[in-house]
């Protein structure tokens, strides 16, 4: 059974969070006598004294919930996935008159507003290659072009290299209407919701019948594209909220803080806002997080992490607990409290 596992001390700090695609082979792992974790694990061994397993649906989950929980916990002795990269998403500009397709790992910027957002999909190399493949099908363009309809420069604009070999119609120099180009981004956005069986089988009869003829590079490249589209569906879906930090649309921030000022009455502009939100992992292992804006922009440099220790299971007691220990030199006068908190 995939999943990850939480290894803890005897405080029921977590210590180390990890995936494995067996989970009973993996913990076991860690305790057998020969278990050699390199130099800056190693100490960990004798740290561990419980541990917890949350079990995924397969190993493309497991890496989703494996980079959750360490950006939320930020164990001791984990020290990959710490930082602030991202799984990618697949973007399908659908307000444009011509949808460009395009692979991202910043789905919240404002170029993809409005944009179809599919993801995120744990492994990224298949995904472009995935892109690129399904281009000679379905001819869609991943140029960053503004290209309205009607527009006449389109008449002489020469298209590029894509067009030639066949992987793009050229909605920028006229070769396509917009409602045929429409049509073929609504069978690639079918295509990606079915289970492509169709275009796997026939994929596989050409690497059987090249490898049948002895053309083993060809056969080679067939694999790879049939591995690369069944990874598809490693993904998983922007409901579930795995990142998001990279799923937030961005506003006008004076237009946005101007908005809020009216809606809570404040006489004052706002400048400074502080959200607190709580996490935990099935009960427990509760951290509260707090991040701040300024002008509308964020200070990544204060935002803040506690460990929650005062309630497990209960959302308005940590937020409780976050409060008093945030603004505890505020309430003393030693600082200036936020224009908003939420």
């Amino acid at each position: 059974m995939p999943g990850v596992y939480l290894m803890k001390d005897a405080a029921g700090t977590v210590l180390y969070v990890g995936k494995a695609l067996r989970l009973r082979d993996r913990v076991a792992s860690y305790f057998v006598p020969s278990a050699d974790l390199g130099p800056k694990k190693q100490a960990m061994l004798d740290l561990i004294h419980d541990f917890d397993v949350v079990e995924c649906e397969g190993e493309w989950e497991a890496l989703l919930a494996e980079n959750r929980l360490i950006k939320d916990i930020r164990p001791r002795y984990n020290a990959l996935l710490t930082d602030d990269k991202t799984f990618p998403y697949l973007a399908v500009t659908l307000r444009d008159d011509f949808p460009r397709v395009e692979v991202t790992r910043r789905p919240g910027d404002p170029e993809f507003k409005g944009a179809k957002i599919i993801g995120p999909f744990t492994r990224p190399a298949a995904l472009r290659k995935s892109v690129s493949l399904l281009q000679r099908v379905f001819k869609y363009r991943t140029c960053s072009l503004t290209i309205l309809e009607g527009d006449p420069k389109n008449r002489t604009f020469r298209p590029c290299l894509l067009h030639s070999v066949g992987r793009c119609t050229a909605p920028c120099a006229d070769r396509i209407s917009r409602e045929d180009y429409r049509r073929d981004i609504d069978r690639f956005l079918r295509f990606l919701d079915t289970r492509r069986s169709a275009m796997l089988r026939e994929l596989r009869a050409e690497m059987q019948a090249a490898a049948a003829a002895l053309e083993f590079e060809k056969a080679a490249v067939l694999r790879d594209q049939i591995s690369a589209i069944e990874k598809l569906d490693e993904r998983g879906r922007r409901e579930q909220r795995w990142q998001p930090e990279s799923e937030q649309f961005y506003a006008d921030p004076r237009k946005g803080l101007a908005s809020l000022q009216r809606t809570l009455g404040i006489d004052r502009p706002i400048r400074c806002i502080e959200a607190i939100d709580i996490a935990h992992l099935q009960g427990g292992e509760t951290v509260g997080s707090k991040v701040c804006f300024v002008d509308g922009r964020p200070m990544r440099s204060h935002y803040r992490r506690y460990r929650i220790r005062t309630a497990d299971n209960d959302d308005y007691a940590a937020i409780r607990e976050v409060v008093a220990r945030r603004y505890r030199e505020a309430g003393a006068g030693n600082e200036l409290y936020p224009d908003v908190i939420l």
